[in-house]
């Protein structure tokens, strides 16, 4: 699977050593916790509910990768950081083999969903809902707030860059070393720049580092050469 594990991607936030992997999950060694974000999951249903017809296939694929991820960490907590389904009737339109899939996954671990402005409750599938959790300095919730130890999503961060080569645009982790935003882990899920005005509020003057998802490598990049 193209860029799925990243053994040396680091981060700290507020002073606690974070794994980044290129799939876009975190993973907190010392608490065996994997953390994703926005995994949107039956986005393509919606959308066709509406008329606007995309491959169905965005369930499985979100799945899978997260499937793989956590086969690789085996963690003991695994926190799904808000707006896991689309809509706040993604959850019955899953398949029977997604959600035994997702059964599978919870076995043996502890699972938390931290609800979204996307699905305000995703009940009946396994897990523990709520609306925050604090673990020693760092509290996860979905939408940012700017606090110092805050891990967060909804964002959606991606950055573009300029190589010699070509430019690349690709989803990334953004952190100045107090606070995070998660990228999206959702197959569909799309991706709002690191230069938008959303980010400015959180890190005042952009002075945050872009942790690119490569191929096969972490890029980590200043904010002010993103565009």
């Amino acid at each position: 699977m193209r860029g799925t594990f990243c053994a040396s991607g680091m981060m700290d936030v507020a002073g606690t050593a974070m794994r980044v992997d290129l799939s876009g999950a975190l993973v907190w060694d010392e608490q065996r916790l994997l953390v994703v974000s926005d995994l949107h999951l039956e986005k393509g249903s919606s959308y066709a509910s509406r008329g606007t017809l995309l491959p169905p296939f965005d369930t499985v694929a979100t799945l899978r990768r997260l499937e793989a991820v956590i086969a690789h960490y085996n963690p003991g907590t695994v926190i799904a950081l808000g707006d896991s389904f689309h809509d706040r009737d993604a959850h019955t339109r899953l398949t029977g083999d997604d959600r035994a899939c997702i059964a599978n996954l919870q076995v043996g671990r502890d699972w938390i969903w931290i609800t979204g402005n996307h699905d305000p409750a995703p009940r009946g599938i396994g897990g523990e809902v709520v609306d925050a959790i604090t673990i020693g300095a760092i509290s996860f919730r979905h939408e940012p707030t700017g606090a110092r130890g805050e891990i967060a999503g909804h964002l959606h961060p991606k950055a573009r860059v300029a190589t010699r080569a070509r430019t690349l645009e690709r989803r990334c982790f953004v952190s100045d070393g107090e606070r995070a935003v998660m990228p999206a882990f959702g197959a569909y899920a799309g991706g709002l720049s690191v230069r938008d005005a959303a980010f400015a509020r959180l890190f005042p003057r952009r002075a945050f580092i872009a942790h690119v998802l490569g191929d096969t490598r972490l890029h980590s990049i200043a904010a002010a050469r993103c565009y």
